[in-house]
């Protein structure tokens, strides 16, 4: 390889990789602008309770896929950890609803908050070509309705969930 060859391709690896910097850092901050926009209209999450009653539905392993604005399937919530897929478990408490994260917070769902309780193909960018992800649409404190995406790792497991609002 000669010299003007061996500059002009370092040359381009150099302008490829500041391309690829630019728009890295371009979507960071797109994040970052849709996270401030949210903050108020997503507020505060319910606190988590001090006791609870026995477990209604027992434990659900799964993936937490992320929560959305209702009635959007693809507006994801950026604000808080709220927006970031985790290893999580589902339980049905007589309260309401807990979902432990791995890496995040727990996320309280109070059972005077729910409104749905369905099976959809897709939420918050994860689309499936069945109806695997366990949506539960849900009033926060401030006022606005989100959906919440569990992924089970049994898909069978979601029948105890479906429907489990109407007896609550």
């Amino acid at each position: 390889m000669n010299t003007p060859t061996l500059v002009a391709s370092l040359i381009m690896a150099v302008l490829v990789v500041l391309l690829i910097a630019f728009l890295i850092r371009q979507m960071m901050r797109g994040w970052l602008h849709r996270a401030q926009r949210q903050a108020e209209l997503i507020g505060a999450l319910p606190p988590l309770p001090d006791t609870v009653g026995p477990a209604i539905i027992p434990a659900t392993k799964g993936l937490y896929v992320g929560s959305t604005i209702a009635p959007s399937w693809q507006d994801r919530i950026a604000v808080g950890d709220l927006g970031f897929r985790a290893k999580a478990t589902l339980t049905r408490y007589p309260e309401g609803i807990m979902m432990q994260r791995t890496g995040a917070g727990p996320i309280w769902i109070p059972d005077e908050a729910i409104t749905a309780i369905r099976t959809e193909r897709g939420i918050a960018g994860k689309a499936l070509t069945h109806d695997g992800i366990l949506a539960i649409r849900w009033r926060l404190p401030s006022g606005t309705e989100i959906d919440t995406g569990f992924r089970g790792d049994d898909r069978r497991d979601l029948a105890n969930w479906v429907g489990e609002e109407d007896a609550a």
